[in-house]
């Protein structure tokens, strides 16, 4: 069912429809004609309110989960709030100085991003969501160290400070020297270019019959440049903290429905293709519900914003994920504000 043009309905049912939405974002449950009367401004009997109540539902923006309960919006219902009624309400000083304080501590990006993704689950009260930047770091150096008779560590830092290790199979034994040569050669030749651009520069010297290492050294290099290569195509996309802010009181209801959000993000890949289509909006994008196959059973929403690089490049996408009864109004300027922060620190 489409949503009528917010110009369609009555002004009256407008009013009653934000009360509605409202009141059923800040507490969970459907909301009853009585509730509504006892709101400010509002100058219409229970009954009344019924009425409206009604044409709203017929209008598929509201819905009864129980035949005496009250009403609920609907995936269309908040669809149009979000696009033609919400106010957002820009965040607090005091949460713009928290996150940009998080994010000014030095150390690894990679740092950055978790913190990034805990401040978005902290604030919104659900889990928050950063996909890594799709990077290859470049080489500082590497160092191959032996753990027993047939396999090698492979330490590898990169320019930006980053270090990560990776066990190598080596096959075979080989000498300290050999480990020692193939480190080498890697850090004095191969230094300042990716993984790809190291591995195609080496393949090449060798092959070439240039390089002047010996037959073990070479297949050294050889087998550790493509332990990184693998992994930098390889690696998890995407950092989840907050998963726990999922399960608060109003989930014990609903425990089917928090399972499936739970198992689809255990699906990271999904999740990060979701993410990804918003890499070109301009400020964040919401995705409720329905809307999306991925939530067709869990009734979650997303609230995502890409960030951009010095050079206004995307290089990835933040977010958060919850019940479809989010905080839109506050959390999208935070997941906004946060994408420009984290921005800001990746330079």
């Amino acid at each position: 069912m489409t949503s009528p043009p917010i110009s369609e309905i009555t002004d009256r049912a407008r009013d009653i429809f934000r009360l509605v939405v409202e009141d059923y974002l800040a507490s969970g449950q459907p909301v009853g004609s009585k509730a509504l009367a006892q709101h400010d401004g509002v100058n219409l009997s229970p009954a009344s309110i019924r009425s409206v109540l009604s044409e709203l539902e017929q209008l598929g923006l509201l819905a009864a989960p129980h035949t005496s309960a009250g009403r609920m919006p609907t995936t269309h219902g908040l669809r149009m709030f979000v696009d033609g009624i919400m106010q957002v309400a820009e965040p607090s000083a005091e949460e713009r100085a928290a996150i940009e304080k998080q994010l000014a501590q030095p150390g690894p990006i990679e740092e950055a991003l978790e913190k990034t993704s805990s401040i978005l689950s902290d604030i919104s009260g659900a889990a928050g969501m950063v996909m890594v930047p799709k990077r290859e770091p470049r080489l500082a150096q590497m160092r191959l160290v032996s753990l027993d008779a047939r396999r090698a560590l492979a330490v590898l830092v990169g320019e930006d400070g980053q270090v990560e290790n990776r066990v190598l199979d080596i096959g075979s034994a080989v000498s300290a020297s050999s480990l020692e040569e193939a480190s080498n050669y890697i850090s004095a030749h191969l230094a300042g270019r990716t993984l790809a651009e190291s591995a195609a520069a080496m393949q090449q010297e060798i092959r070439s019959g240039k390089s002047a290492l010996d037959e073990a050294s070479a297949s050294l290099v050889e087998a550790g440049i493509a332990v990184w290569s693998e992994d930098s195509a390889n690696r998890p996309v995407l950092i989840v903290r907050g998963q726990a802010n999922l399960l608060d009181e109003s989930a014990l209801g609903d425990l089917d429905r928090v399972r499936q959000l739970l198992d689809d993000l255990e699906n990271k890949q999904s999740i990060a293709e979701l993410l990804n289509s918003a890499r070109e909006a301009q400020s964040a994008r919401i995705f409720i519900g329905s809307e999306n196959r991925l939530f067709a059973l869990s009734g979650s929403s997303v609230i995502a914003s890409p960030y951009r690089d010095r050079d206004g490049k995307v290089v990835g996408v933040l977010g958060v994920i919850g019940p479809t009864r989010l905080n839109y109004a506050r959390v999208v300027p935070i997941v906004d504000f946060t994408a420009r922060s984290l921005g800001k620190r990746i330079g």
